[in-house]
């Protein structure tokens, strides 16, 4: 049975950090899936600020859907991998559902939840029948204000939802605050 790990925290609250330590304290080939699209001069700047941050000897599977069939074939087997990050999948699954957000129907913000809690829920199944660590990365987009645009609030909700089915299956969950993590799980 595999083990899922689960790390939560705001923006720059340290959560990449953990996980990235997290799985160097088990060593071994470490597979980095970077759900990231560089879609804008800020977004290069964050993911070439990711690379430099992780070891060399780490292999990166860029994807944000269908990840366990990708990983599946990956050669040699998959042992441990680092996800990061949800948030940013479920931000990659909208962009690509949605033209006209003035006009989004609740049909269309069905479709987009359909999209990403199948993914996780496969991303969940994969990690418990295939005997590997799994460290997920996600923001915690809940304990805000309630986000002035409609785009924004479907955002937070999906994306509560996905981090709540994550942390239910979870074997250990940590919130990290200002770089500390606390122990959910």
């Amino acid at each position: 049975m595999g083990k899922l790990v689960f790390v939560t925290g705001g923006a720059r609250s340290g959560k990449s950090t953990f996980a990235e330590e997290y799985v160097k304290k088990i060593g071994g080939s470490i597979v980095y899936v970077a759900t990231a699209i560089a879609f804008d001069d800020e977004m290069i700047i964050r993911i070439a600020k990711h690379q430099e941050q992780r070891p060399k000897t780490w292999n990166t599977l860029e994807a944000y859907l269908d990840i366990p069939n990708k990983l599946s074939l990956l050669k040699p087997r998959v042992k441990t991998v680092l996800l990061d990050c949800i948030t940013v999948l479920i931000n990659n699954v909208m962009m690509d559902e949605i033209n006209d957000w003035e006009n989004i129907t609740k049909e269309e913000i069905d479709i987009i939840e359909k999209i990403v809690i199948s993914e996780v829920q496969s991303l969940i199944d994969y990690t418990i029948k295939s005997n590997i660590t799994m460290v997920v990365v996600t923001n915690e987009t809940g304990s805000g204000i309630v986000p002035m645009y409609h785009s924004s609030r479907i955002f937070r909700d999906i994306s509560g939802r996905a981090n709540q089915l994550l942390a239910k299956a979870s074997n250990e969950a940590y919130l990290l605050v200002a770089s500390l993590p606390v122990t959910l799980k």
